[in-house]
């Protein structure tokens, strides 16, 4: 049964700290992985936290695994853009992301 996690993924050593986002290594592939994420209703909410080097994803998956395995697959993980950090199941309380 599909639960949902907070993932945090932060910059890995690929990343470029001259550039901004949008600017960094395939950064055309990359967007276009995670929207196909958003739109298979995987990736719920996503972005990067302000002044951090970290990125928040709201994932809806049926374990710690799947989770690992979907992002594998981004090309910014195969490059050393992006790493997970932290997996959490998360409980939502407050407010509401539509059927789960």
């Amino acid at each position: 049964m599909p639960r949902l996690f907070a993932v945090t993924r932060s910059r890995g050593p690929a990343w470029n700290a001259e550039r901004p986002l949008e600017e960094q290594e395939e950064w055309d592939a990359h967007a276009v992985f995670m929207t196909a994420l958003h739109r298979d209703g995987f990736i719920l909410l996503g972005g990067p936290l302000d002044g951090t080097p970290d990125v928040l994803l709201i994932a809806r998956a049926n374990d710690e695994g799947e989770i690992r395995s979907r992002l594998a697959e981004d090309c910014w993980a195969h490059n050393g853009l992006l790493r997970i950090e932290q997996i959490a199941p998360w409980t939502l309380r407050l407010g509401t992301l539509g059927p789960l």
